[in-house]
């Protein structure tokens, strides 16, 4: 699973509409961050109440199916979230690497229960929001690592971070961000 453009540098998502969900980074205050991934989680939670069959579908062997996206959303919102707890605590952390794919297999990401993973998700989205809230001032700028080197402050990472559930919404749904 990748997000287009496939480049090592991630700075991209930061300076231009991503050119397949169309989503802005840019376009909205920072202080936005909260509202938008709420917002993300309620669209996920009507994808999550159709059908088991329809939401477990695959529409082909190598995309996920709207389940799978759901649980890596939920797990992008915890893993997020506990970046955003390690750059507000302490100086410059280097995260922990995350292997999606791997935690898809091992979790087992299109046989996991769709309610379950509805109110698991909704939970995540509400944790993350209420601390991307909770950032003032110069908080924005404090650094963290990716283990590949990538460096982010909280407003990057924000930024960088909202991306994600919005495109994967695009992925399982189709529905482009604009």
């Amino acid at each position: 699973m990748t997000i287009v453009p496939d480049t090592k540098d991630w700075t991209w998502v930061l300076r231009r509409p991503c050119p397949e969900c169309g989503f802005d980074t840019g376009s909205f205050p920072r202080e936005d961050v909260p509202d938008l991934v709420l917002a993300n989680a309620a669209e996920w939670d009507e994808v999550l109440a159709g059908p088991a069959d329809e939401v477990r579908r695959r529409p082909s062997p190598q995309v996920w199916s709207p389940l799978e996206y759901a649980c890596h959303v939920r797990d992008v919102f915890r893993i997020y979230d506990e970046r955003l707890t390690l750059m507000r605590t302490q100086d410059d952390p280097l995260f922990a690497n995350w292997d999606q794919d791997a935690t898809a297999v091992a979790e087992r990401y299109g046989e996991q229960d769709p309610a379950r993973v509805r109110a698991e998700l909704t939970e995540a989205a509400r944790a993350i929001a209420a601390d991307f809230a909770s950032v003032h001032g110069d908080e924005w700028t404090r650094p963290g690592r990716r283990s590949d080197g990538a460096s982010f402050t909280v407003e990057t990472l924000a930024r960088y971070f909202v991306h994600d559930p919005v495109h994967h919404l695009y992925d399982a749904t189709g529905r482009r961000a604009v």
